[in-house]
């Protein structure tokens, strides 16, 4: 059996790594809140990488070769004919989603959200002066069709164009949205003339024995939306940015009006490590998946034993957990309390939705055993 992908001691991420997840808190508080993960690194990326390094290959990047090698991983992974001509190249997955809403929608106008939802979707919204209008999901972390039907008729009420950002596979409740839900969304949004934006970036990570991810542009009526990805979630990436901004076949007309500078911001480093593991890093993602799926096994467990007022849903992709702690009576944050008292970082339930995320807290599985262990601990000393 190959080695642990996600292993090694808490210590050994202190003194090796200076990402934000390692370094934005003391040393004394274990750090679950950030999107990233303590996995040792993909060795086809590692090699790529160091090769483009020793041969001086460090200019500017060229997009048709990365876009090949989404549609490559797309057509082996989901069967999903991407059409490459409809595609650019661009810095990261939320830059090109901002682009394309500054694209769909105007200066002050809505875009909808099923909250509780990625907690940068806000701040982007906020930063290219554009309004939320939520459409919550289900208490179990579905699509609404009737919030979905309510808030669309809101956003379109005044003759303002408007737009939805999807997060597909969902962040931070772990649902992977089913091809019937996603086809009911593509028929409303069609309905109200609400243009679907669909951020893919965890789509690499579902888990076996649930739902199969399914690409929006794939499903009937996404002809009209967009969908933008990256393996940077999957393959532990984020600090070698790029992404894909893809067109269904009745937006690529729209796409054509983004501005060619958008592609410059991509990182030609970043692409080549991107691209190697699309092609060549499938089978460490595949044992990267296993070891996340026993993580899901050992945080149900530990939670059971110390912390049965908790109540969660095992995602069924991301490595991501949704924590309903409403019941240990912490207030509407209380990841506060957990980092005060247990010294555990955990992200802030409220910033991933005002009102739904309230009570929550966010915990990233993507660590070690032992971490995650000793953070349950800690959390359950801290009552």
């Amino acid at each position: 059996m190959s080695a642990p992908l996600l292993r090694g001691l808490e210590s050994d991420h202190r003194r090796d790594r200076t990402s934000v997840k390692w370094v934005a808190y003391p040393p004394d508080v274990l750090p679950l809140w950030v999107a990233e993960m303590d996995a040792a690194p993909c060795p086809a990326v590692v090699d790529a990488v160091t090769a483009a390094m020793r041969r001086g290959d460090t200019g500017y990047g060229w997009g048709p070769r990365y876009a090949e090698a989404v549609a490559r991983f797309a057509d082996a992974t989901w069967g999903w004919q991407v059409d490459t001509d409809a595609s650019m190249i661009v810095p990261d997955v939320m830059i090109g989603a901002s682009e394309l809403l500054r694209l769909l929608t105007d200066e002050g106008g809505p875009v909808v959200l099923s909250s509780p939802t990625y907690n940068a979707f806000y701040g982007f919204l906020d930063a290219i002066g554009r309004r939320t209008v939520d459409a919550p999901l289900t208490a179990d972390g579905r699509l609404d069709p009737d919030a979905l039907r309510t808030a669309f008729r809101e956003a379109t009420a005044r003759g303002e164009r408007a737009a939805y950002l999807l997060c597909n596979p969902q962040n931070p409740t772990g649902t992977v949205h089913t091809r019937d839900e996603l086809t009911t969304l593509a028929a409303l949004a069609d309905e109200f003339g609400v243009r679907v934006v669909a951020d893919e970036i965890h789509a690499p990570i579902v888990f076996p024995g649930g739902a199969a991810f399914t690409p929006f542009l794939t499903v009937p009526g996404g002809e009209r939306g967009f969908s933008v990805f990256s393996p940077s979630k999957g393959w532990n990436l984020a600090g070698l940015k790029s992404a894909l901004v893809l067109a269904g076949a009745q937006a690529a007309d729209d796409m054509a009006r983004l501005h060619e500078v958008h592609t410059h911001g991509s990182s030609h480093i970043g692409a080549i490590a991107h691209v190697a593991a699309l092609d060549d890093g499938r089978q460490w993602l595949a044992q990267l998946v296993s070891e996340l799926d026993a993580n899901r096994t050992l945080l149900a467990r530990l939670l059971a034993e110390h912390l049965p007022a908790i109540r969660w849903q095992a995602p069924d992709a991301t490595y991501l957990a949704w924590l309903d702690c409403g019941d240990l009576g912490l207030g509407d944050d209380p990841s506060s309390v957990f980092l005060r008292q247990g010294r555990v970082a955990l992200g802030s339930g409220p910033q991933y939705g005002p009102q739904t995320g309230r009570g929550f807290v966010r915990l990233n599985l993507a660590t070690s055993p032992e971490i995650i262990e000793d953070s349950v601990h800690r959390m359950a000393a801290a009552l």
